[in-house]
């Protein structure tokens, strides 16, 4: 099987590949944030005593976890712009381009997990300590953002984190979309050169070393965080 490897081919190809690489990493840091910033707004929802915020909040974060991201991601390539069309009435219009599909995509998407992950982390802070929140004089919005979401976030960086390294590996799938990512990119240099083991070998050697490593030092704060406690 490896008699006729050619290992010339990866490094002939490193430049085009750090650049599916960077887009892997850029796509996961925006949507990462952008994800974490709606999922705290969501899980504040949920908690909250009012049903208005409370139920639509919900409705969304459970069919969001109950559809593939695949499919998230066929909406807003392929019924944006159709809509656009219907709005406007301009059969020529266009919709919001692959790249920003994708992204909204994936942040609506991991918004639905960060939001149960920073519900469980804000239920994890004591109750005793809204209450002296309160008793200093702040409101609900204050509270939660000087003395309860700090804490929260503190306990569920590990989980958020891992959340995160799923993320990156879900970014192989904006092919569907015709972005090159990544994998993307490793695999059009596989099929163009007819080099599909050196450059799948390749592909899962990198994600192996990112993914485990960022999987080592999760775990490294999380025993962190566990003893200081």
């Amino acid at each position: 099987m490896f008699t006729d490897f050619d290992f010339d081919i990866v490094r002939r190809t490193l430049p085009y590949l750090w650049k599916g690489m960077q887009f892997s990493l850029g796509l996961t840091c925006l949507a990462m944030l952008g994800g974490i910033l709606l999922g705290t707004l969501l899980a504040l929802m949920r908690l909250s005593r009012y049903s208005l915020l409370r139920y639509p909040a919900g409705a969304y974060v459970n069919l969001i976890r109950s559809i593939p991201l695949i499919l998230v991601i066929f909406w807003f390539y392929f019924l944006i712009p159709i809509a656009v069309k219907k709005i406007t009435g301009n059969p020529y219009a266009s919709g919001i381009g692959p790249f920003y599909s994708a992204l909204i995509a994936f942040t609506l998407f991991e918004a639905a997990y960060y939001c149960e992950i920073i519900r469980a982390g804000i239920q994890s802070v004591s109750q005793g300590q809204a209450s002296a929140a309160f008793a200093l004089g702040m409101n609900y919005w204050q509270a939660n953002k000087l003395v309860i979401l700090p804490q929260a976030f503190r306990n569920m960086l590990p989980v958020l984190l891992t959340t995160s390294i799923i993320l990156f590996q879900d970014t192989s799938l904006v092919y569907v979309v015709g972005l090159t990512d990544f994998m993307g990119a490793a695999g059009n240099v596989a099929r163009r050169d007819g080099r599909l083991v050196e450059m799948y070998l390749f592909a899962a050697l990198i994600y192996f070393i990112l993914c485990y490593s960022s999987s080592y030092f999760v775990k490294r704060l999380q025993a962190k965080y566990a003893t200081g406690r």
